[in-house]
């Protein structure tokens, strides 16, 4: 059940930022600018952070406790999507509102589960709410790739075929499925592991036919990881005893697919003690979108009794 969007006393309201897998990645080639292209799949997570916010009317974006410790406030995430948002929006509220952040973190930094980047997104789709302007959709997901390019997709809340540099986004409908996460303990930086030399960067396109037949696409990065990483490889050895392993994003985080919770239930109890594995679901839409659209309901009846 995701959180209630409904205020507390003390002005905080909750929101979920729900975490992603990539059911592959590939890197067909490079645009003139250097940046690599991408083909993926974003597959949203019923599982992640909770984002918290309480609104304020000094115009100041403020974070709160150490969910991100070594995170200059201004280099975070949600702080930089609460400023871009204010910035984004001071004519249509015409009013300075500001915001207080915190994060309950329990995606890992650096496991390509998207954590940042949802966080981000959470707090885009949230405070558009909360301090009503109503940008839409696709403002905000334009808002949204400035910050990063995983994060219109959580803007969006929906499974996506992803190309590009990760911004070209078509819907698609996926089967349900129950995920056996495990986290290494390794922070990849994403920006290192694009400038290895180990690196493919000119697979053959894949199309989304290829990928709803079945076809094993693989994640570029995962020669790279299991090579520099004992831990990655020691944990796909692991998870092969169970099922086929993949690698997520760009991170070390890595996952086997089940068809059904009973499967993943079975297979997280036979893995070797010490692993940081847990299950979560596949989900069709963000549980943001379900918390935003209760939120906005509460809204209206508020203003229908004034």
């Amino acid at each position: 059940m995701p959180p209630s969007p409904h205020s507390r006393a003390d002005g905080w309201s909750a929101w979920p930022a729900p975490a992603k897998l990539n059911l592959f990645l590939r890197i067909p080639g490079r645009r003139a600018d250097g940046y690599h292209l991408l083909q993926t799949v974003f597959r949203l997570l019923d599982w992640g952070d909770t984002v918290h916010l309480r609104v304020r009317g000094d115009g100041r974006i403020a974070r709160h406790g150490s969910a991100l410790a070594g995170v200059a406030e201004a280099d975070d995430l949600t702080v930089r999507a609460a400023t871009l948002l204010q910035a984004e929006s001071a004519s249509v509220s015409g009013s300075p509102l500001g915001a207080d952040i915190a994060i309950d973190k329990r995606i890992p930094v650096g496991g390509g589960f998207g954590g940042g980047s949802s966080d981000a997104a959470t707090v885009l789709v949230a405070l558009d709410t909360l301090w009503g302007t109503r940008l839409g959709e696709e403002r905000l997901a334009a808002l949204a790739l400035q910050l990063g390019a995983d994060v219109p997709v959580f803007v969006r809340g929906r499974n996506a075929w992803a190309e590009g540099v990760g911004e070209q986004l078509t819907p698609i409908d996926l089967p349900p499925a129950w995920y056996l996460l495990v986290n290494p303990g390794v922070h990849v930086a994403t920006a290192g592991l694009f400038q290895s030399p180990e690196l493919t960067r000119d697979a053959q396109p894949a199309t989304i036919a290829d990928f709803v037949s079945g076809q094993p696409l693989g994640n570029a990065f995962e020669p790279v990881l299991r090579g520099r990483e004992p831990a990655v490889d020691a944990v796909f050895a692991a998870l092969s005893q169970v099922g086929t392993p993949h690698l997520t994003g760009s991170g070390s985080g890595c996952f086997v697919e089940f068809a059904s919770r009973e499967a993943a239930e079975s297979a997280l109890s036979v893995l070797p003690s010490g692993l940081d594995a847990w299950l979560a679901a596949g989900v069709e839409h963000s549980p943001l979108h379900a918390v935003a659209g209760r939120a906005e309901q509460v809204t209206q009846g508020r203003r229908q009794e004034a």
